[in-house]
């Protein structure tokens, strides 16, 4: 990810206050050093102190030579808006605005004592960062620019913790720009709610839909040897804990798939994945989709999400939860308990190992409930504690819109019949949460992950440009 940042002053300051502009320097690289210290990757392009019009063009220019992702705007002093609307016109990016003053409090009998007028104008121009925030957002607001304002100061973790979490909307939205997710099979027939419109997901989202065939699949499973089969059991005793009731040739069955699996999306590039097949009985494709969950799930423990039942809104979802490092896990309502008051959420098909509680068991099933066949399936409980639950909801008009709840994955008895599933309790009751969720129009699947992160969720839809609900 590519971010800009470039401070604004005023150039007639610099003679009249020896050292200001200096000053005001070292607290944009102190900025910037702070940015970095977030992610490794970041590439900060820093365009400096802009003082003048034509500085600004520069910087405009610039930035936009350089694709940036996002812009910050460091307020350094008072500055004239004619040096910042030029910047954000040419780079043509989401832009943050940062009124950051130097310290949280002026020691306002030190900069009394300082006698000479000029030396403490000086001084008050060195933490006079509010002065130019109403100027910008009063231009941005009549041009019609897009912006976002934070305000404290240099060591305001409230502050830092806003700008993270602005940082990590800008690098999902820019990874989901990137994207390339297959499409395997078709839709689970019937559930009308989970069909999706590609060309509106490419366009808010970027995302690239790869087409793939269940003919290529099979051709790459038909070459998987035997050596490729015992790696992948390995991989499977490493990563699952095998019941002792998986048959040999079961595992080996959703082995070779899973090895072919891997295959398919090295070969597409795919970092994301929604399937559904079902197939004749005693066809070679029946075959391949009663043996494909272990591999699937492997593929999401692996930072490519895949959503069962072709559920392509939801395949975003996950991702997006994935980028964020929360996991994002595929499920739909399982039951309400009205006694504890508690949510069940879990879903047949792939899961995500790395929010698991424990360890994700991989045990055979006798049959695949509304689907056909048998073979191994998953078994997981998500990790206790905060969780985030996301869906991309295309709305009546067409639109999409991200839907987000907090709450906490707790403990208590599941249903161990082959599934994931856990207990989940929000801010609302279990029967409000359900009515204000399903309110909100989302199909009737989800992704859950770990931790709190509906707040860069929501910065992520500004980024996008598309609504957020937020249901607790």
């Amino acid at each position: 990810m590519r971010i800009g940042l470039y401070g604004i002053g005023l150039d007639t300051y610099w003679p009249q206050f020896n050292g200001l502009r200096e000053r005001l320097g070292r607290y944009q690289e102190q900025i910037a050093a702070r940015l970095s210290s977030f992610d490794d990757e970041l590439v900060i392009i820093n365009a400096g102190m802009v003082d003048t019009p034509e500085k600004a063009r520069e910087a405009g220019d610039r930035f936009a030579a350089e694709r940036v992702d996002l812009i910050f705007l460091y307020i350094s002093t008072y500055a004239l808006s004619s040096t910042v609307l030029p910047v954000v016109q040419r780079a043509a990016v989401p832009v943050v605005v940062l009124n950051l003053q130097p310290v949280p409090q002026i020691d306002y009998e030190a900069f009394n004592r300082m006698g000479d007028r000029g030396k403490m104008t000086g001084e008050w121009l060195a933490n006079c960062q509010a002065c130019s925030a109403p100027e910008i957002a009063c231009v941005f607001n009549r041009v019609g620019i897009d912006y976002h304002l934070v305000s404290g100061h240099l060591e305001d973790k409230k502050a830092w913790g806003e700008i993270r979490e602005w940082l990590d909307a800008a690098r999902v939205r820019a990874a989901m720009r990137n994207g390339r997710m297959g499409v395997l099979g078709h839709y689970y027939c019937g559930m009308l709610d989970v069909y999706s419109d590609l060309t509106q997901q490419a366009a808010v989202f970027g995302t690239h839909f790869e087409l793939l065939e269940m003919c290529e699949l099979h051709h790459l499973r038909e070459q998987v040897g035997p050596d490729d089969v015992a790696a992948k059991i390995a991989e499977f005793c490493d990563v699952f804990e095998v019941a002792g009731d998986c048959e040999p040739a079961e595992l080996e069955r959703a082995a070779r798939t899973s090895v072919a699996l891997d295959r398919l999306a090295s070969n597409h590039q795919l970092d994301s994945m929604a399937y559904y097949y079902e197939g004749q009985p005693g066809n070679p494709y029946e075959n391949i989709v009663t043996s494909i969950i272990p591999g699937n799930t492997l593929l999401t423990s692996r930072h490519l999400p895949v959503a069962g039942e072709c559920e392509i809104k939801n395949a975003q979802a996950m991702k997006i939860m994935d980028l964020l490092g929360a996991g994002g896990s595929f499920s739909e309502f399982y039951l309400s308990d009205f006694v504890d008051d508690v949510i069940y959420f879990g879903h047949d098909g792939p899961a995500h190992p790395a929010i698991a509680e424990g360890r994700v068991g991989l045990v055979p099933l006798p049959v695949y409930h509304g689907k056909p066949g048998r073979g191994l399936s998953i078994q997981m409980t998500v990790r206790h504690g905060p969780v985030t639950l996301v869906s991309v909801v295309q709305q009546g008009d067409g639109c999409l819109m991200l839907l987000v709840a907090e709450g906490e994955s707790v403990d208590g008895p599941v249903l161990n019949i082959g599934n994931t599933n856990s207990r989940y309790r929000f801010s609302l009751s279990a029967a409000d949460f359900m009515n204000a969720w399903c309110k909100a129009g989302p199909a009737h699947h989800c992704a859950i992950g770990v931790g709190h992160v509906a707040g860069i969720i929501e910065k992520i839809g500004n980024l996008m440009k598309i609504k957020v609900q937020r249901v607790c």
